[in-house]
């Protein structure tokens, strides 16, 4: 292993590695497909099964929200905004359980 990997590897490690972050990425990816499963067998085409993910990485996700629409975005959106609060959740996660010590990754 190199040592850009070993550092990416760390890192990746580091910022999603909490139980609660992965946790919330499973919850967003099981929404999501859930969505799009409601979606493609609605024949109306009137389901909102979409909004689900997106209220669910929200705040992120309310932000980028102002790109172009279709599926392919949607889904960009919802996996970036989920990735986003990850790693917010993992950095909160990391802080609390440090505690008043000073962090060894900086």
């Amino acid at each position: 292993m190199t040592q850009i990997s070993r550092f990416l590897s760390r890192r990746l490690r580091q910022t999603f590695g909490s139980v609660s972050a992965l946790v919330y990425l499973a919850l967003c990816a099981a929404l999501f497909v859930w969505a799009i499963v409601v979606s493609v067998g609605d024949d109306s085409g009137e389901s909102m099964a979409i909004i689900f993910p997106l209220l669910a990485t929200a705040p992120t996700s309310l932000v980028l929200l102002v790109l172009p629409g279709g599926l392919a975005m949607v889904t960009v959106v919802v996996v970036l905004a989920a990735l986003v609060n990850a790693a917010i959740i993992g950095w909160c996660a990391r802080v609390l359980r440090r505690g008043g010590r000073p962090d060894p990754a900086s």
